[in-house]
């Protein structure tokens, strides 16, 4: 039996919220640095314990500087959020924590990952003593480049939202 949940990934411009989705569902990685307009939709079914299967329904959402600036119909009906920002690039998470309050009052039902991306480019010890700093949370430290932690992180949420 199928159930599907409405997932959407979040973040900034050039985050690798695409690349992400694609290494989830496609299994793949390209170098090619395109920019999501509007919205893209892409469907995985993942197994999960026993017979169970969740479609998860992934809309990856253009770049933003916040969440407030996304068109609210956008984000209306969905059980998690992912949210991206880029090891690499301080200004993508400066914000983080204003952002994901703002997630958990307008939407208290979703659950929400926050996703370090690009992990493969960073010293990964560098990052988590600048995150502790900025008492920044995050969940899972991904690459959408080498697949690291891509699945796990999808599958985890699944599990949450199903």
């Amino acid at each position: 039996m199928s159930n599907s949940k409405k997932v959407v990934l979040l973040g900034h411009f050039g985050v690798g919220k695409t690349s992400l989705m694609r290494r989830f569902v496609e299994n793949v990685f390209s170098e090619d640095y395109k920019v999501t307009l509007g919205v893209q939709i892409q469907k995985k079914v993942i197994e999960l314990s026993g017979r169970k299967t969740l479609s998860m329904i992934i809309w990856d959402i253009e770049g933003n500087t916040t969440v407030k600036n996304t068109r609210s119909s956008y984000l209306l009906g969905t059980s998690g959020f992912i949210y991206v920002f880029d090891a690499t690039r301080i200004d993508t998470f400066n914000e983080l924590n204003e952002e994901i309050e703002f997630l958990q009052s307008q939407y208290p039902k979703s659950k929400i990952k926050t996703i370090a991306n690009k992990i493969d480019m960073v010293n990964k010890k560098s990052l988590e003593d600048l995150l502790a700093t900025k008492q920044i949370k995050c969940d899972y430290f991904t690459s959408a480049k080498t697949g690291e932690m891509v699945n796990d992180m999808f599958e985890a949420l699944a599990k949450e939202i199903m």
